[in-house]
C-alpha cells in the first residue's frame, strides 16, 4: 500500500496553475493576455507570495512597447513570454529551506528583480521574491497602498536619502551622492505623479523648503503634502520664477531637464530623474552645479527602514486609481493619458 504524501508549501511547484498577465511580443496594451501559466518554481534564497497588490510604474510600459525610447544599443534582449511589472503586496506562502527571516503567513511587500527581464515578475497571483529584496508590510497600511510604494519610493529614497549600493552606475560615469536636504530649497518638477509626491514627502520630512511644479489640478493634493510654494507650469514658467534653488528633483527628466539649471545656487544639484536626452553638461559645469542621476534598485533593507514611515503617515500614498489584474491593458491605457496623481494599482481577487 502506497503512502499518502502530504504536500508542504515547499513542494508546490509548477505543476501548480495561476493566472498572470503574459506577453509573447511587443506593443500596445493589446499585447497584455491574461492566462493561466505555471506557478513559478521557488529557488534557494527565495520566498514565494500570494500577491493582493501589484503596483504599475513606467518601467512596466517601457518593456511592454520593446524599450523604443531607448538607443538600439541600449534596448534589452527579452525572453518571451514575459510577465511584466515589480511591485507587489501579498503574504508568504511558501519559503526555500535556506530563508529564515520571514514566516508563511507573513504580509510582506517588495520591488521585484529590478532591474533585470524574464518570465517571474509581478503581474501575477503569486511571484517568487529574493529573500534579500522583500520587507515586512508597512502595518498601518492596505495592500493597494503598500504595492504603491516601492519603486517609486525607492527611486526617491535613493536619489534623494541613501543611494544604498556600490553598483556602476550605467548612467554616468561617477557615483551619484545625495545632498543634504534640512534648510534648503527644493524644487519638485512633476511634483504629483508617482516619484513626485513622495520626493516633495521625503525633502519635507528632512526639513527642506519645497516648490512643487505640477498642473493647477493637483495643487490642493500637494498642499496637503505640507508644500511651501506652488507653480502651476500650464500657466507658468517654472524656470522663469523660481531663483536661489538648492536641489532640483525633476521627476519629469529628459531632454528639458536643462531649464533648471538657471534656477540653480552655485554648487546647488540637479538630480533629473530620467535622465536621458539631458544635454546640460557643459552649461553645468559653468554654473559649478551638479547634475547627477542613479538607477533605482531592488532592497529589502531600504523598504524595511522605510516601512515605518509608510506605517505612522509620515509618508503616504496617494492611489490615482485600481484595476483588476484581468483588466491591465485599462491599467496602461488609464497611465497613457497622463496626469496621474499617484499612482496606478492592479488588485488581484
Amino acid at each position: 500500500m502506497m503512502k499518502d504524501s502530504i504536500e508542504t508549501p515547499n513542494q508546490i511547484e509548477s505543476d501548480h496553475k495561476m493566472k498572470a498577465i503574459l506577453q509573447y511580443e511587443f506593443g500596445g496594451p493589446e499585447v497584455m493576455k491574461y492566462e493561466e501559466t505555471p506557478m513559478p518554481d521557488l529557488k534557494p534564497g527565495e520566498v514565494r507570495v500570494r500577491v493582493h497588490a501589484i503596483g504599475v510604474n513606467p518601467p512596466d510600459w517601457y518593456l511592454r512597447d520593446g524599450y523604443k525610447m531607448l538607443p538600439p544599443e541600449w534596448q534589452p534582449q527579452v525572453p518571451f513570454p514575459v510577465i511584466l511589472g515589480t511591485d507587489i503586496s501579498g503574504v508568504v506562502e511558501a519559503l526555500a529551506d535556506d530563508v529564515l527571516e520571514f514566516s508563511v503567513g507573513e504580509e510582506v511587500y517588495a520591488m521585484v528583480r529590478f532591474p533585470s527581464y524574464g518570465p517571474s515578475r509581478a503581474y501575477a497571483e503569486y511571484v517568487t521574491v529574493p529573500a534579500s529584496e522583500l520587507a515586512r508590510k508597512p502595518s498601518g497600511i492596505s495592500h493597494i497602498e503598500a504595492a504603491a510604494a516601492p519603486m517609486s519610493l525607492l527611486t526617491a529614497w535613493q536619489f534623494m536619502i541613501e543611494l544604498g549600493h556600490n553598483e556602476p552606475n550605467p548612467l554616468q560615469a561617477h557615483t551619484h551622492h545625495p545632498v543634504p536636504l534640512k534648510g534648503k530649497r527644493v524644487l519638485v518638477n512633476g511634483a504629483a505623479g508617482g516619484v513626485g509626491n513622495f520626493a516633495v514627502q521625503l525633502a519635507k520630512w528632512q526639513g527642506a523648503y519645497v516648490i512643487a511644479v505640477a498642473s493647477g489640478k493637483h495643487e490642493a493634493f500637494l498642499r496637503d503634502l505640507g508644500i511651501d510654494e506652488f507653480i502651476d507650469y500650464t500657466k507658468t514658467q517654472p524656470e522663469k520664477v523660481a531663483h536661489e534653488i538648492d536641489l532640483v528633483i525633476d521627476s519629469v527628466g529628459g531632454p528639458a531637464s536643462g531649464r533648471f539649471l538657471q534656477t540653480l545656487n552655485k554648487n546647488g544639484a540637479l538630480f533629473p530623474i530620467f535622465p536621458l536626452g539631458f544635454s546640460g553638461n557643459e552649461e553645468a559645469e559653468k554654473l559649478g552645479v551638479i547634475v547627477s542621476a542613479t538607477q533605482v534598485r531592488s532592497s529589502g533593507s531600504q523598504l524595511a527602514k522605510i516601512a515605518p514611515l509608510l506605517s505612522n503617515g509620515t509618508i503616504r500614498v496617494a492611489i490615482d486609481s485600481t484595476f483588476l489584474l484581468a483588466d491591465a491593458q485599462l491599467a496602461h491605457k488609464r497611465a497613457e493619458q497622463g496626469h496621474i496623481q499617484g499612482k496606478i494599482v492592479l488588485t488581484v481577487d
